[in-house]
C-alpha cells in the first residue's frame, strides 16, 4: 500500500504513462481512481443535501410569510375598519384613461362612515376617489370607480379613509397587481 503523497504521485505518473484515463488532477494533486470517486461521491451527497435543505427552508419561509399576511393579528377595536382584499373584475381589460370598478373587501366593527378610497400605483399617489357604494356585511364591500392615466404593469395599493370617533382615520393597505393597456 502506498503511504505518502509523493509515493502516490510517483505511482500515478508511472501508471498514467500506461493509461492516461486513470489519473486525473484534483485540487493540484493526483489520486487513484477509487479515492477520486470517494471524494466525488462525498461532494455529490453534500450538494444534494444542501439543495434539499435550501428548498425546505425557502418553502417554510414562504409559508410563514403568507400565513402572517392573511391572518388578522388581533380583533377589531370598537369602530375599527380593516381592509381584507381588493378585486378588479375586468382586470384583463383595464385601459388607460377609461374608468373601471374596484371592489375592496373589509370587516368592520359596526357601520363606520367611509369617506374616500385612496390608491397608489407605480410609486405615485395617493389618488383619492369618492366611494360609489358600501355594503356592510360579512365581509363588507366598497366599490370605487378608478381612472389610471398611465399604461404598464403596476402594483395597485389602496387604503380607505373612514370616520372613527368623529375623526378621519386611514385603514391598513391592501394591494393588487394590474396591467393597464393603452
Amino acid at each position: 500500500m502506498l503511504r505518502t503523497i509523493k509515493e502516490k504521485i510517483a505511482w500515478l505518473n508511472e501508471f498514467s504513462s500506461l493509461n492516461d484515463d486513470v489519473a486525473i488532477p484534483f485540487s493540484g494533486k493526483c489520486f487513484p481512481l477509487d479515492e477520486r470517486e470517494k471524494i466525488r461521491g462525498h461532494l455529490r451527497r453534500f450538494m444534494i443535501m444542501r439543495s434539499i435543505l435550501i428548498t425546505l427552508l425557502m418553502g417554510e419561509i414562504m409559508l410563514l410569510v403568507s400565513s402572517c399576511a392573511t391572518v388578522p393579528t388581533k380583533p377589531l377595536a370598537p369602530g375599527e375598519l380593516r381592509l381584507l382584499s381588493m378585486d378588479i373584475s375586468q382586470r384583463s381589460e383595464i385601459k388607460m384613461d377609461v374608468p373601471f370598478e374596484v371592489k375592496i373587501n373589509f370587516e368592520a366593527d359596526g357601520e363606520p362612515e367611509i369617506r374616500t378610497a385612496c390608491f397608489y400605483w407605480a410609486g405615485d399617489g395617493p389618488y383619492c376617489f369618492k366611494v360609489m357604494d358600501v355594503n356592510y356585511g360579512s365581509p363588507g364591500t366598497i366599490k370605487v370607480k378608478l381612472l389610471i392615466t398611465r399604461s404598464g404593469y403596476f402594483g395597485l395599493e389602496s387604503y380607505v379613509v373612514y370616520t372613527r370617533e368623529g375623526k378621519g382615520q386611514p385603514t391598513n393597505v391592501v394591494s393588487f397587481n394590474i396591467r393597464v393597456l393603452r
